[in-house]
């Protein structure tokens, strides 16, 4: 979530990138950015390097406040591929898999940019080691009126939510 005139620039990175610090052995994700607002050039809109994916799993480390991939990487990468800057419309949705480099700059305008980002990893992927996601689970479909039957917990007690400083799986990077 970007607010206006709030700044959020992330780092080149790769969603494996971090995947791979949370046990999961192969690069079979992907990520579904689904725009809740207009997403452009003018309020950080997404920035991928077409076919970066290719280049498999790219070392990543601190890079100021945030963990990301390799710059000289990324930089031989960049004078390489094709930057595109992903604008979407409000309920566009843009699926990408787990190794493609992708960044947004800093939201300096007077609009907000909000997504919702989803990902989502194959069965066979399951981590092989304790981590703050946990194992996988199979997801059982429910009908389309299961969400107005049960109703919706708005509580957090009993509810995960990952800290970064708390994170054992990211501990390396910030100790």
């Amino acid at each position: 979530m970007k607010d206006e005139k709030t700044g959020g620039k992330f780092v080149w990175h790769q969603d494996y990138g971090y995947w791979y610090n949370f046990a999961c052995l192969f690069p079979d994700m992907l990520t579904v950015f689904i725009a809740i607002d207009p997403c452009d050039k003018n309020n950080g809109c997404l920035q991928v390097l077409r076919g970066s994916h290719r280049a498999g799993r790219i070392d990543h480390g601190v890079t100021g406040a945030q963990v990301g991939a390799d710059l000289t990487r990324v930089a031989e990468l960049e004078a390489r591929l094709e930057k595109i800057h992903v604008e979407l419309q409000p309920g566009d949705a843009l699926f990408f898999h787990c190794n493609l480099l992708h960044t947004s700059s800093a939201n300096e305008s007077e609009n907000r940019r909000w997504a919702l980002l989803t990902a989502y990893n194959c069965s066979h992927n399951s981590p092989y080691a304790k981590t703050v996601y946990g194992p996988y689970r199979l997801l059982s479909q429910l009908p389309n009126d299961a969400v107005t039957e049960l109703g919706v917990n708005k509580q957090l007690a009993g509810k995960d939510i990952v800290v970064r400083e708390q994170d054992g799986s990211l501990k390396s990077y910030f100790s």
